[in-house]
């Protein structure tokens, strides 16, 4: 009430006062509102300074929250840091006393009890041929008695080649992916329309891919098959690749020539293994020959599956090179 009336006491000596010096009539109504305006600009004033102090400190504060946070995850990286060390020290350590542990129970080289010596390698020897119909003995036991361990080394490389894509490949819409998926530039490290690297290629291409159907197609009559057919193409595929560019690569070989081969192969592997199995468990009679061991329609499903697998290995071999060159295919 005190702070009302020394505001009314502070307006009327002001209308005085104008009064005595003629810029006003004291029974002008108006006086008394610029007086008030005034009144509510010297407090507006002193709002926008309030203000503007607060302000200051709010942001001091929102700083010194940030620095604090900070703070606290560098503590938090820095004790992931250490729990992340000695638990690899630890995992190590615990491998290696498993590993030697198992190495200490192994039997004696040359002993009678030692795998190598027993009756599994004997069958693969003398029923080899008879139960494959692949004269290559190994391919007769990699795609046939462990053809599912096969199955998933090629799965193996099917995932692998997936991880790859999915930590290395860069978005063409992103800038980055402007930046360094550029077909034009796409051979900025390497001889650019070099015509020795085109002319050899050119004639070796051909050749190496040729030799590596070869291994792949001749895996159950000698030594070779799918793993080693298919790193030969693969090995071609990357020289042409290096000889012209992606952009003439691309035009029969893309991610999407990669997912279809692959998945298609490891279907067929997968389908056709099972009903192998699951007619020799059940002593069902299969309508597959094994034909006549040494020709090259022989030993009955090794040749498709070798295909299978030389198809596999080849796309992944040159989906890695791809990717880590360019961070796509």
């Amino acid at each position: 009430m005190s702070r009302v009336r020394s505001d009314y006491e502070k307006t009327l000596w002001r209308k005085i006062v104008r009064f005595v010096n003629g810029e006003k009539d004291f029974f002008d109504e108006q006086s008394g509102f610029d007086v008030e305006n005034e009144e509510l600009e010297s407090r507006k004033h002193r709002n926008f300074f309030e203000e503007a102090e607060w302000n200051k400190k709010k942001v001091q504060i929102t700083e010194l929250i940030e620095e604090r946070s900070e703070e606290t995850d560098k503590r938090a990286i820095k004790l992931y840091e250490r729990f992340y060390r000695l638990f690899a020290v630890v995992t190590c350590l615990a491998i290696i006393a498993i590993l030697l542990a198992t190495v200490t129970n192994l039997p004696d080289y040359g002993d009678a009890s030692n795998p190598a010596n027993n009756e599994v390698s004997k069958k693969y020897i003398e029923d080899g041929i008879k139960d494959t119909g692949a004269v290559n003995i190994v391919a007769g036991m990699i795609l046939d008695y462990r053809a599912f361990d096969t199955l998933g080394e090629s799965h193996v490389l099917f995932i692998a080649a997936v991880c790859v894509m999915i930590l290395l490949k860069i978005d063409p819409d992103s800038e980055k992916g402007k930046r360094f998926i550029n077909l034009e530039n796409d051979r900025a490290y390497e001889p650019k329309n070099d015509p020795i690297l085109a002319w050899a290629t050119m004639i070796l291409v051909p050749l190496i891919i040729t030799f590596g159907i070869y291994i792949i197609v001749n895996g159950h009559l000698s030594p070779g098959g799918g793993f080693s057919g298919g790193a030969i193409i693969g090995a071609g595929l990357i020289l042409y690749l290096n000889a012209f560019g992606f952009k003439k690569t691309e035009r029969f070989f893309t991610q999407k020539t990669f997912s279809v081969v692959s998945v298609s192969a490891l279907l067929f592997y997968s389908i056709s293994k099972t009903y192998a199995f699951f007619t020799g468990a059940n002593g069902i009679h299969s309508f597959i020959s094994k034909g006549t061991p040494g020709d090259i329609l022989s030993s009955g499903l090794i040749l498709p599956l070798n295909i299978c697998v030389g198809a596999v290995v080849a796309c992944t071999m040159y989906s890695f090179y791809g990717m880590f060159r360019k961070g796509g295919l």
